[in-house]
């Protein structure tokens, strides 16, 4: 299907020596990376659901369920665009819940500024994976909701960034309320999406850091200090992007 606004593409990917088979409609014009989002969520969504098959083929079973939120007091990692796309849901929400949700971000941020631990997360990506994981599990200790938690659950679930739609287990869900190698058991994706979107929309500063992330609850301070420089590409042009960062993939097709 095409118009003037929209093309349709089909796209076959190899992942693992398992065929995946897709169709995607992306904007025909240039937009900036943050149209893309909701495409790049459906690319998210299709490779978790070959893992949940995979699993369940197996016999085994996703932990995961509304209402097991420990994951939700973890460091979310956030592509630029995703931060940019967290600041749009806060300024779209009415009063007084969107002064609620900044005075959230804002002590969550402080909490952690004060504490100097977003200088030590950029550190810990000059040393081991083990001293990485070190402050990342600091992090989770503090107990710190994410400002979108509610009753213990997530009230964005459906615009929720990748990372937070990566983050499955398969052990149980009590074990995820101590991070630790030997009793939580991940879920284990062909391909992160999270990890690709970074490398192809992040600007060229902030993929110059270590971490080359944006820390979800700084997501409002960051946006707030950085101008909206991304570029404009077609969404075929965003996608062949993505697929370039992927492994054993073939170039959309139009159809």
């Amino acid at each position: 299907m095409e118009n003037e606004d929209w093309v349709t593409g089909n796209v076959r990917l190899n992942l693992g020596g398992q065929p995946l088979d897709l169709q995607m409609t992306v904007p025909a014009k240039p937009v900036k990376p943050q149209r893309m989002l909701p495409i790049f969520q459906q690319m998210a969504t299709a490779f978790i659901e070959m893992s949940e098959t995979a699993i369940e083929n197996a016999g085994g079973k996703i932990s995961c369920q509304k209402g097991c939120a420990a994951c939700c007091r973890q460091a979310i990692p956030l592509a630029e665009i995703e931060a940019y796309q967290i600041a749009e849901i806060v300024a779209a929400l009415p009063e007084p819940r969107r002064s609620e949700i900044e005075k959230r971000f804002e002590t969550a941020w402080h909490h952690f500024a004060d504490r100097g631990w977003f200088e030590r997360l950029d550190e810990s990506f000059r040393l081991s994976p083990e001293e990485r994981n070190k402050v990342i599990v600091e992090y989770f200790n503090e107990k710190i909701d994410c400002p979108f938690l509610e009753d213990e659950a997530c009230s964005i679930h459906p615009t929720r960034p990748l990372a937070c739609r990566e983050y499955l287990v398969t052990s149980p869900a009590e074990n995820c309320l101590n991070l630790s190698a030997e009793t939580v058991r991940m879920v284990e994706l062909p391909v992160k999406t999270s990890d690709t979107v970074r490398k192809i929309s992040n600007s060229a500063e902030l993929n110059s850091t270590p971490a080359n992330f944006v820390p979800l609850v700084l997501a409002l301070e960051w946006t707030r200090k950085k101008a909206d420089e991304f570029p404009e590409k077609t969404g075929e042009q965003w996608m062949a992007d993505f697929f370039r960062n992927l492994t054993n993939s073939e170039i959309p097709s139009k159809g």
